[in-house]
């Protein structure tokens, strides 16, 4: 949609008649055009959308809901200089429409919904760019760059990147502790007063300050009135600026606890600090650009640029509104895809025939096993199709192996595997080692086993934990090559099933790595030819999921 004017005094004097022009050429017909291209959007992402503005009801993402009608309010104040620069679209707007089509495809076929959203967002990019040409878009791109704060990170990244702040803060929160003279011990993200042990919490991480506050760092960035790298600073600071406060909050805890007890660090009072912090954290932020100011020689109160053009004008552009040819051809585009979106429909995927693991044997070799119980909250959240959780011991061992498996018969809509490699942190263990390893003598011609080999750890105690991912026949390890075949044997053979294997051990200390290394090999050997027969192999026979 591209807004035409022939007079920047009076837009209107050299405009045909309404009556004079075809509808096509008129402004009711450009803005139905931006109305029919975000629905048609919308519609065809929808579970990649539904799934995002559920994750928005974690603490972390609350602030998502305000960023579509800030970055509205963004584009709207510089719609005037859009209408100044050249006029036109772009057919690299249509080129990023067509590629997020694909990407919505590859995103719903293997499960990925990051896939999906960020797909999302370059169709919403690329009707712009359509529209408005390159020019066009420069004075807003603030605006369309701003929109990517509502898209949440995988949870791997997040799991991750939570352990890891809860370690930095755990360490210099303490640091903030013994400066006060008091005696600490940390181990792992537990804080031993003495009396009283704190643990710091995926809750205490800071990931709660850190995105609102990158976002709002962003936000005052574009709207700051000094120089390139201030404004990149005022963003850039938001992350120590949240690791340093939230670690001063766990300090200032652990230092009330110690003198008035636990219940300092529990209930309202701990729900307060973290609002006080959160509030001196954009207080930082407002004292940086305090001085940026005065370096500046500007006026603190007139540090944002908050101008915004006169209605008369805005009610001139979308009276000027006209819809161009690359714009139209976006829009059909989209179209086109929704109405095939309800023609052609994904037949149900193939469903192998197997062994349930219900019957899953708990004799192997001189291995005995005792059938663990799973809470109804934690399947819901897996969402499993099949599962087995089992202990297992066997003479002159000290410590039981855990079996682990989880079993998918389609993994389509959210349903799929849970990656070990973001929940292993987690209670204060920490991850030590991970890396993949073969193990000999495993599998039907004995040819070996790839396996991933995580060590965690919290103080002295040592857990060893091997998993891998089945699907169909396949032996995976590598999270990113099981979400490819997800996609690949999706389209190529209509399957989408697969399981993950996990078995732990104790160690105790690290000098006893070795001996769980043979522990775990040991069980394997005589787990993998049972596997066969509860999870389905590439030549397994099959059936349609609407037998089900």
């Amino acid at each position: 949609m591209t807004a035409e004017t022939t007079s920047q005094d009076n837009p209107r004097e050299e405009q045909p008649a309404a009556g004079g022009q075809p509808f096509w050429q008129s402004p009711y017909f450009a803005w139905g055009l931006i109305a029919l291209g975000l629905l048609a959007a919308i519609a065809l992402f929808w579970e990649g959308v539904h799934y995002m503005a559920r994750r928005w009801q974690q603490p972390e993402y609350n602030h998502a809901y305000m960023i579509p009608l800030v970055a509205a309010w963004m584009f709207w104040r510089r719609y005037d200089e859009v209408l100044a620069a050249r006029r036109g679209g772009s057919v690299a707007g249509i080129v990023m429409v067509v590629i997020g089509l694909f990407g919505m495809v590859l995103g719903e076929m293997s499960t990925v919904f990051q896939i999906i959203q960020f797909s999302f967002l370059l169709v919403i990019w690329g009707l712009f760019l359509a529209a408005l040409g390159w020019r066009g878009v420069k004075p807003v791109w603030p605006a369309l760059v701003y929109l990517a704060f509502m898209i949440p990170l995988p949870r791997f990244l997040e799991v991750n990147l939570s352990a890891s702040l809860q370690l930095i803060s755990s360490e210099i929160g303490v640091a903030f502790i013994r400066m006060w003279g008091l005696s600490v011990f940390l181990e792992g993200n537990v804080i031993d007063l003495g009396p009283y042990q704190l643990q710091v919490a995926d809750a205490c991480s800071g990931m709660r300050y850190m995105f609102p506050l990158m976002s709002f760092g962003f936000l005052c960035a574009v709207l700051f009135q000094g120089r390139w790298w201030q404004r990149a600073l005022l963003f850039v600071a938001t992350i120590p600026i949240t690791v340093f406060m939230n670690s001063f909050r766990i300090g200032v805890i652990g230092i009330l606890v110690n003198f008035w007890g636990i219940e300092q660090a529990e209930g309202f009072l701990h729900d307060f600090e973290g609002w006080v912090v959160f509030m001196a954290s954009v207080g930082i932020l407002f004292l940086m650009m305090g001085v940026f100011a005065w370096m500046n020689g500007t006026r603190l109160l007139k540090i944002f640029d908050l101008d915004s053009p006169p209605m008369n004008r805005l009610k001139e552009a979308a009276y000027n509104m006209r819809a161009g040819g690359k714009a139209i051809t976006a829009v059909g585009i989209l179209a086109a895809a929704l109405l095939a979106s309800f023609v052609v429909q994904r037949p149900d995927s193939l469903i192998p025939e197997r062994v349930s693991l219900n019957l899953f044997p708990l004799v192997l070799g001189d291995w005995r096993g005792r059938e663990e119980l799973v809470e109804q909250v934690f399947l819901d959240e897996l969402d499993v199709d099949d599962y087995l959780m089992a202990t297992f011991t066997r003479d002159g061992d000290p410590f039981p192996v855990q079996l682990w498996i989880a079993y998918y018969d389609s993994q389509t809509k959210g349903a799929a595997i849970h990656s070990p490699r973001t929940c292993l942190p987690g209670g204060g263990w920490g991850l030590e080692q991970f890396h993949q390893v073969r193990l000999p003598g495993v599998g039907p011609e004995l040819q070996g086993l790839n396996v991933n080999r995580a060590v965690i750890g919290i103080g002295e105690q040592r857990q060893l934990v091997y998993y891998w991912f089945v699907q169909q026949g396949r032996t995976v390890t590598n999270e990113y090559a099981m979400k490819w075949y997800i996609f690949w044997d999706g389209l190529t053979r209509n399957r989408t099933d697969g399981a993950l294997v996990r078995v732990v051990t104790n160690v105790g200390d690290a000098a006893n790595l070795p001996e769980a290394d043979a522990r775990l090999q040991n069980f394997i050997r005589s787990l993998d030819p049972q596997l066969a027969y509860h999870l389905p192999q590439e030549n397994a026979v099959l059936r349609q999921a609407s037998a089900d």
